[in-house]
């Protein structure tokens, strides 16, 4: 190992039979020792010089042996250079001011003559500690800088992340915004797809035309055609006038269809004949339009599964699958939590520690939509300007989440008790709808 890349640590001792023990032991583990024998000596060579840990005497002037010096040098250290771990040595141990120092945030207090065993022990560890934060920090300075160049490049529309699965996800958007092909988004209910739709809009070579949005389970199956075709007077009962339909709508411009797996079979074939051939006919009329549309899709369904199924087209699917973006759940993207629980609380309302910890133990069924709701609801309740973990209202984690291994029992009891609803079932095992699916394919249980 050369010079360059060894471990060093500063020994602050007036005694120089100390400094030169220490140093014979920390050359035979491949640690450089740096000597002062005075504090100002210490601080000086701190300020020049790269150190991993510091150890450092108590006493320096003859004949005392109160500590006071040490504990000065102490603080001073701590305050220039608070990320460098200090081990306290002296002859003169002082339990209550070993206490207050280690409060204060001394890595170690031992008495001469040390172990060598503990002592080498400390400060292997502490260097193996101060490399792995170092090796965080130049992490996490890397990922602020690459989000930093993705917002200098791309119109992020104000979507707050920091977690690295969201990146990728946003990275992915940006890239193929400018490509005119259909992208389906997938992740489930409330993890912001409906965001990330807005951010290929706003990069694409459309992005001055219409965003229309449809939600395909918001509407009952049989007006969904009509709202994304559109139609003529008296096509079907109570429709009074000719009404245009999201495709005629979104003309030039972009089409969000959200909740896709919930297109009946006959909107998927007409679906299909658009994005091939950009052309379709309102409902009730004979005359055949033509439109330029991107087409932007998302779904929390297992697609795939409901293609063996025969409730979605295969065709349809590789359609709108050109390219897939994956949103991943917001208990799966933790970083993402308390940035996006700050911005929804707002410049003037900061987290207490506790509540931190609160919103990372909490398991986010409702994904980023719950998290918006709970911040309104704290900041609301709130006596002050900070949020306590009481605010935000989270109900206590279940005992268990869903098991590991689920029998074909377990699984046909709930879907009985929720009368074939698969979500209802989902909820109570405790997972989602897409995960429920690939439990009933893999024991091979149809759907009713």
């Amino acid at each position: 190992m050369t010079d360059d890349t060894m471990p060093v640590a500063l020994v602050i001792d007036d005694h120089p039979a100390v400094a030169t023990a220490l140093e014979v032991l920390f050359s035979l583990h491949e640690i450089r020792t740096l000597r002062a024998e005075s504090p100002q000596e210490g601080l000086a060579m701190l300020s020049r010089e790269h150190v991993d840990v510091v150890i450092q005497d108590m006493n320096f002037s003859a004949d005392t042996t109160s500590g006071e010096e040490g504990t000065a040098l102490f603080h001073e250290i701590r305050g220039a250079h608070p990320h460098v771990p200090v081990i306290l040595l002296t002859a003169w141990t002082h339990l209550e001011g070993a206490v207050e120092l280690v409060k204060a945030g001394a890595a170690d207090y031992l008495a001469k003559p040390w172990d060598d065993d503990k002592l080498m022990a400390t400060v292997q560890n502490l260097i193996e500690l101060g490399r792995a934060r170092r090796a965080l920090a130049q992490l996490r300075a890397s990922d602020e800088s690459r989000r930093s160049a993705l917002a200098d490049s791309f119109e992020l529309c104000g979507m707050t992340f920091s977690d690295t699965a969201t990146e990728r996800a946003v990275a992915l958007a940006c890239r193929v915004a400018r490509a005119d092909v259909p992208v389906l988004i997938t992740g489930p209910n409330g993890a912001g797809k409906e965001k990330i739709a807005e951010i290929i809009q706003a990069n694409s070579a459309v992005r001055g035309g219409p965003f229309v949005t449809l939600n395909c389970g918001a509407l009952p199956s049989e007006l969904i055609e009509a709202e994304l075709f559109g139609a003529d007077a008296g096509a079907y009962t109570g429709a009074s006038k000719t009404r245009e339909g999201k495709f005629e709508a979104a003309h030039g411009g972009t089409l969000f269809l959200d909740e896709i797996g919930n297109l009946p079979a006959s909107g998927q074939m007409k679906l299909l004949r658009v994005l091939e051939s950009g052309r379709f006919e309102r409902l009730g009329s004979n005359r055949e339009r033509q439109v330029r549309v991107r087409v932007l899709s998302a779904t929390n369904a297992d697609l795939p599964a409901l293609i063996r199924a025969g409730e979605f087209r295969e065709d349809l699917y590789y359609r709108l699958n050109l390219i897939e973006i994956e949103l991943p759940a917001l208990a799966e993207r933790p970083g993402d939590i308390v940035p996006l629980a700050e911005t929804f609380l707002g410049p003037d309302r900061q987290l207490s520690g506790e509540a931190r910890k609160a919103l990372m133990a909490h398991a986010w069924p409702g994904n980023v939509r719950e998290l918006k709701n709970t911040m309104q609801r704290a900041a609301l309740l709130a006596a002050g300007a900070e949020i306590s973990a009481a605010d935000l209202g989270l109900r206590a984690p279940p005992a268990s989440g869903p098991p590991a291994q689920l029998d074909r029992a377990a699984i046909e009891a709930a879907l009985e008790r929720s009368q074939g609803v698969v979500a209802q079932a989902a909820q109570s095992l405790g997972m989602s709808r897409s995960t429920l699916y690939r439990w009933m394919e893999k024991l091979g249980i149809e759907r009713s």
